[in-house]
């Protein structure tokens, strides 16, 4: 299959970005997220590991309260599940799907990974530290015209110029 070199217009995928938005809040009452996955599968695997610390620790004891519901079982768990579905589905069908690390021509592909790995570090941390993920915040918050969701877009998107600035060397 040839690469194709077309994407999605972006009009067509902010539209059914905001479908799906409504269709999150309208079957689940919450929008749509990242950081809550990830949050559900640690909760479950401290509390599958050890339950009586997951039952006493603050950070686990609300979120394991219920030993009926199982925080794996959050929908958010899916939601990611289907992202990382929908990208290896829409990669194979744009014959874009291969393994390979992308970076820039001045940067060797360990730092590229170690960068990587420190900003995943930085976005976790940071996201428990603001109680939620950009996507969250901003789509989220965007979506029922929270003052707080516009702030967010425009701090996330000027902090990543700023940032971008510095770590350039690294792309071009």
């Amino acid at each position: 299959m040839e690469r194709s070199k077309t994407y999605m217009n972006s009009y067509l995928a902010g539209i059914l970005i905001g479908v799906f938005m409504i269709a999150a809040y309208y079957f689940s009452g919450e929008g749509l997220g990242a950081s809550g996955a990830l949050k559900a599968v640690v909760v479950t695997a401290v509390n599958d590991v050890n339950h009586e610390y997951a039952k006493e620790a603050h950070f686990f004891k609300a979120r394991v309260q219920n030993e009926e519901q199982s925080p794996i079982k959050s929908w958010l768990v899916f939601e990611i599940l289907g992202v990382i579905a929908g990208a290896i589905i829409s990669a194979a069908i744009a014959g874009r799907l291969k393994f390979e690390i992308g970076k820039g021509p001045n940067i060797t592909s360990r730092s590229r990974l170690i960068f990587a790995l420190i900003g995943g570090i930085l976005f976790g941390v940071g996201s428990q530290l603001g109680r939620g993920c950009t996507s969250g915040m901003v789509m989220s918050g965007m979506g029922v015209l929270s003052l707080s969701g516009f702030i967010g877009l425009i701090a996330i998107f000027g902090g990543g110029y700023v940032i971008a600035y510095f770590f350039r060397k690294l792309w071009l």
